[in-house]
């Protein structure tokens, strides 16, 4: 079931906005979202909180800048999604920019696993020989990784985003906002993020040292459309903090001043670089690079990101866009295997989903588990083989059900079902024996039903309620296009009633509408929506503006709709 709410917007905040100079709707849209001041809404990178509010992160310039006067070799151990690629080579560029000697190595997922395990340390150690290893997006769980380098001599920087467990690495120095005792006001910096600010800090440093003035510095700005680019793809909530580093990197792609790599993906995903939006970096661009670490090996995402020759960029996003397709069609394979499995599921019945195919691949599980988690909206893990009798899972969760704590009540419950597990709320992965499978989807539903009422198991479309008759209009979007939307500060959802004049169906997938309302009519479209609506309907969309034979009109793309 599917129900459509408003979402409350308190009225004092809104008039306060609104008098402070701010547009109307815009007023309304940001006091429902919890702003307040009009202050948090600065995109200039002045209002950047600054670095030294990040636990140790003073300690990491003074020993990164040792190690550079030194000549010590490092190492970048990167994770092998979009916020570990753009944060690996945030960090190569801005290093190499500062006078490090500095290198890279990406684990294999499929060998590995995920971050600085004994395992990567030791290939690290016979494949570069660094004095030291800095962890992007991982290392705050790699207590036994830190563990083997410290043994080999090599010292370890970390720099992660991720929670922390009970106990901490050994590491020289860890910089992480979410660490036990930092006091930095934004939690929600991505891996990218995390390196950025150790970036300001270490040339801070140098300047200090007299290593550069403010005319010889190298200019960190340049590094963010990377920054901006992994902390969209990598979904974390975009607070003021985080808007500010995303809209000054879409500022720079609008200029046509982004690294090559970039360039190449928007060109290979048929976007618009003056025209980027967070939509962009989030649907078109980060899958793109993505896959590689989904498919085969991150580190052709990474060669992208650090390549300054526009022909080699081109070939590689090239070939990044051939992986994604790849990825597509095993992922549509796998929905249509899943559905098959779930033929007789009755969601009625069932507060959970936990399925499994010999046939699956590993890397694709999590976005295969997101479509069924869309589709029937339960928590959903899905499995593939592992080897060894060993089959891994990735999990995707709805509102109000913590993916990572259901699991450790499994394990606490049946300590022997579950061999490892890890993750947050929302996206969780685990490896259990195959045999197991049966008894871990039993022991998972008994949780969800423990947890999970009727009225959490019902997909919720929060929207902004009626929109005037006036702002539906090229110019109104302009202005909603002009700020960064995203997790934690949702896209406008308008709601309204309409009178369906016609609905056809379109390409056998969607729902082609001409919908009116006080005697405008607008285009509509509902994709993946096949069934048709009633002569009236109360309708939640977003607007879009549609160019067509070099004309623009406005259409609505509907989220939801209901008769009325």
């Amino acid at each position: 079931m599917t129900r459509i709410t408003t979402r409350p917007c308190p009225f004092r905040e809104a008039e306060m906005l609104r008098q402070g100079g701010i547009h109307p709707v815009l007023a309304r849209l940001f006091a429902a979202r919890g702003l307040t001041d009009p202050k948090e809404l600065s995109s200039e990178l002045g209002a950047l909180i600054l670095p030294s509010g990040l636990l140790h992160i003073d300690r990491a310039a003074a020993f990164l800048a040792d190690a550079i006067a030194a000549n010590k070799r490092m190492v970048i151990v990167a994770d092998y999604d979009c916020d570990g690629a753009t944060a690996c080579a945030t960090a190569l560029r801005g290093l190499r920019a500062m006078g490090a000697t500095v290198d890279f190595i990406v684990p294999n997922r499929f060998e590995y696993g995920y971050g600085l395990t004994p395992e990567i340390v030791e290939l690290t150690a016979r494949e570069k020989n660094p004095d030291i290893i800095i962890t992007v997006d991982n290392g705050i769980a790699s207590i036994e990784g830190v563990a083997e380098a410290s043994r080999r001599g090599i010292e370890v920087v970390v720099t992660d985003h991720h929670l922390p467990g009970e106990r901490l690495p050994d590491a020289r120095v860890i910089v992480n906002p979410n660490q036990p005792e930092c006091g930095f006001p934004s939690k929600n910096l991505a891996g990218v993020g995390v390196v950025f600010y150790v970036l300001l800090a270490l040339r801070a440093e140098l300047r200090r040292r007299g290593v550069f003035d403010q005319s010889t510095q190298p200019k960190l700005d340049n590094l963010l459309d990377l920054v901006a680019l992994g902390t969209v793809a990598d979904v974390v909530k975009l607070d003021a903090n985080n808007r500010i580093l995303v809209a000054q990197g879409l500022k720079r792609m609008r200029a046509g001043r982004m690294h090559a790599g970039v360039a190449a993906l928007f060109r290979v995903a048929g976007r618009q670089a003056r025209s980027a939006t967070p939509f962009d970096l989030g649907f078109a661009l980060g899958p793109r690079l993505n896959a590689a670490g989904r498919l085969q090996d991150m580190s052709l995402g990474i060669e992208c990101l650090v390549t300054d020759d526009e022909e080699r960029a081109w070939a590689l996003a090239q070939q990044l866009n051939e992986i994604n397709i790849k990825r597509r069609e095993i992922e549509a394979e796998m929905q249509d295997t899943a559905l098959l499995h779930l033929d007789a599921f009755e969601p009625a019945d069932s507060t959970t989903i936990a399925v499994f195919d010999e046939s699956w691949h590993q890397g694709v599980i999590g976005i295969v588990a997101s479509r069924l988690k869309e589709k029937f909206y339960r928590p959903t893990i899905t499995f593939a083989p592992a080897g060894d009798g060993w089959i891994k899972g990735s999990g995707r969760s709805i509102a109000g059900f913590h993916l990572r704590d259901a699991l450790d009540l499994v394990s606490k419950r049946a300590p022997s079902l579950i061999d490892k597990f890890g993750g947050h709320a929302m996206a969780a992965g685990l490896s259990i024996r195959a045999e197991a499978f049966d008894a871990f989807a039993d022991a998972f539903e008994t949780v969800g039903r423990s947890w999970l009422s009727e009225q959490q198991l019902e997909r919720v479309i929060e929207t902004d309620g009626p929109l005037e008759d006036a702002y539906y209009s090229t110019q109104f979007i302009e202005l909603i296009d002009g700020i960064v939307w995203g997790q934690g500060f949702a896209p406008p959802v308008f709601c309204d009633e309409f009178r369906v004049v016609s609905q056809r169906i379109l390409k056998e997938r969607h729902l082609k509408l001409l919908l009116e309302k006080n005697g405008a009519r607008y285009d509509a479209i509902w994709f993946g929506r096949t069934d048709a609506l009633g002569d009236r309907a109360r309708v939640a969309f977003r607007l879009d503006a549609n160019e067509y034979n070099g004309t623009t009109r406005v259409q609505l793309m509907v989220e939801h709709a209901e008769a009325c």
